[in-house]
């Protein structure tokens, strides 16, 4: 029996059809594993540490106002956030008992003038009749010192006019420099005593940033240099600033030591803006020496160890660890300056392991740049820690100098 012609077709087919799915079979080729990861780049530093602090603008100078007499308040003629000028009255309490005491100062000044009045004259007539022999010198004298202690009783009365007249001044409070009323501590209808605080002023002249630093760093940021002050409402301006004090004592919630950072006095700086101090310190005994992020570091059969990228490949490198700076680990043997050393990633790769670098921009890290180690303050002061845990390119979430 003879084939179909369509069914010799098909028997020639198939053989084509199994070549062709032999061919699909093939397996793919095999490409290279390029591992993504950061780095930094080793640079040498010039044995200072940077650090930054998180505080706020403050006055230096901040007076609690209070009346020189004691009364009941009748108006107020500022509120918080007002800005007040040199002798501008501020509140006024009820004069009318000031003004009775000094009516009655004065009505005891013209008494007294009244009474030496009558002895000047006394005195001058005895003076006559002892021109003419006609009384003793003993009656003389006694009227002598009877004029005397009535220019005495004259001056008194009149130092306690003046004081009385003072009294009823003092009624009015007034501003003594340029500021800004930062707090009211009583309102009209309240009596209060002599001297007790009712405004509060800070003076606008001299301006501060106060931020808290961790005991442990509180000797070698005494006499930090290249002290800069940057608002967050002026990100991009470095404001040259100046230790003034250092607080010799704790504070006791947050542990931190206070210290109170100069600026310049500028209009554009106002108080309770947010600021960030930058400054260098000389770096501490074991502080020297090349510093990667912790993140940098693996543990290889014991030893401490840094992957090295050298032509886009990475080999392991045991190091010597120096000590701790901030976030940072120094390392005294084992790399160079200008090597590029993996810091995320560190964990997937093997020796001779092909890497892509995440960006081009390689972080330097140095002794010019260290970790800012900062600590709350109390108050609403926290003193931050900005971060160089993230030197590693490309920027790491958990930190990084901003």
């Amino acid at each position: 029996m003879l084939a179909s012609p369509s069914f010799r077709s098909t028997l020639l087919a198939a053989p084509l059809l199994a070549a062709l799915l032999a061919a699909c079979d093939k397996p793919a080729p095999k490409t290279e594993d390029v591992r993504p990861v950061r780095v930094i780049t080793l640079a040498a530093g010039d044995g200072s540490e940077r650090f930054e602090f998180s505080g706020d603008v403050r006055a230096r100078y901040e007076s609690r106002l209070g009346f020189r007499v004691g009364g009941k308040i009748v108006e107020r003629r500022v509120d918080v956030g007002a800005s007040v000028k040199d002798g501008q009255v501020l509140m006024r309490l009820d004069p009318q008992d000031l003004r009775l005491a000094e009516a009655q100062a004065r009505a005891t000044l013209r008494a007294a003038e009244t009474e030496r009045d009558l002895a000047q004259a006394d005195f001058k007539r005895h003076q006559n009749l002892r021109a003419q022999n006609f009384v003793s010198q003993a009656v003389l004298d006694a009227k002598q010192a009877a004029l005397r202690a009535a220019q005495a009783n004259v001056d008194a009365a009149r130092a306690g006019l003046r004081g009385q007249s003072n009294q009823a001044g003092y009624a009015n409070l007034a501003s003594d420099a340029d500021g800004v009323v930062t707090a009211i501590d009583a309102e009209v209808g309240q009596v209060v005593a002599a001297g007790a605080p009712v405004v509060r002023v800070a003076r606008t002249d001299e301006k501060e940033v106060v931020i808290g630093i961790p005991e442990d760093r509180v000797e070698q940021l005494r006499q930090a240099s290249d002290v800069r002050v940057r608002l967050w409402a002026h990100r991009d301006e470095a404001i040259p600033g100046r230790i003034r004090e250092v607080s010799p004592v704790a504070d006791p919630a947050t542990r931190t030591y206070m210290v109170k950072v100069a600026i310049p006095a500028r209009p554009d700086i106002r108080l309770g803006m947010t600021a960030t101090v930058d400054m260098a310190a000389a770096a501490e005994a074991g502080a020297a020496g090349l510093r990667v992020p912790l993140s940098a570091l693996v543990q290889d059969k014991g030893a401490t160890s840094v992957w090295v990228v050298e032509n886009r490949a990475v080999q392991l490198r045991r190091v010597q660890v120096a000590g701790q700076s901030g976030n940072d680990i120094v390392l005294s043997a084992g790399v160079q300056p200008g090597q590029t050393v993996v810091t995320a990633g560190v964990h997937l790769l093997k020796p001779g392991q092909k890497v892509r670098i995440l960006t081009a921009d390689i972080a330097r890290r140095g002794d010019t740049e260290a970790a800012a180690v900062g600590a709350g303050t109390a108050a609403g002061n926290d003193g931050g820690t900005e971060g160089s845990a993230a030197s590693s390119t490309g920027g790491d979430p958990a930190g990084g100098r901003r």
